[in-house]
């Protein structure tokens, strides 16, 4: 399984659509801001992840490839990304705490133990220190 951070869409369609050409099974799971959840179909609303929740659905994204989009407040983002650089020597920025916070709650779930969940570090942390 596979969670990404969706911005443009274009990581988590074109990775997505990739990857289930070569195995259907494959999970894809779109991540969004909690505060701007419009993929799940919710308003938007300010947020603090820079580079997602646009505050539209873009055109390029496509909905059928996905399992669930799933929700990570910003409070959250920020402080994956300050333990990312803490405890795993990864400068990510907040879009990448954000998809990390994700793959966790995906390891969480029960029905996942075992499984294998695919995630990506894409923004750099610099400008936040």
């Amino acid at each position: 399984m596979v969670c990404f951070g969706v911005g443009s869409g274009g990581t988590c369609t074109g990775v997505g659509r990739f990857l289930k050409e070569k195995n259907p099974n494959i999970e894809v799971y779109p991540v969004e801001p909690f505060e701007s959840s419009v993929i799940n179909g919710l308003p938007h609303s300010p947020h603090k992840i820079q580079g997602m929740g646009i505050g539209m659905i873009p055109d390029v994204l496509d909905k059928s490839l996905f399992t669930e989009a799933l929700r990570v407040h910003s409070d959250d983002a920020m402080a994956m990304a300050k333990r990312l650089a803490k405890e795993e020597a990864i400068l990510g920025g907040i879009s990448s705490g954000a998809n990390v916070c994700a793959a966790v709650q995906l390891a969480k779930r029960p029905e996942n133990k075992g499984k294998l969940i695919v995630t990506t570090v894409n923004s750099f942390g610099e400008r936040y220190l």
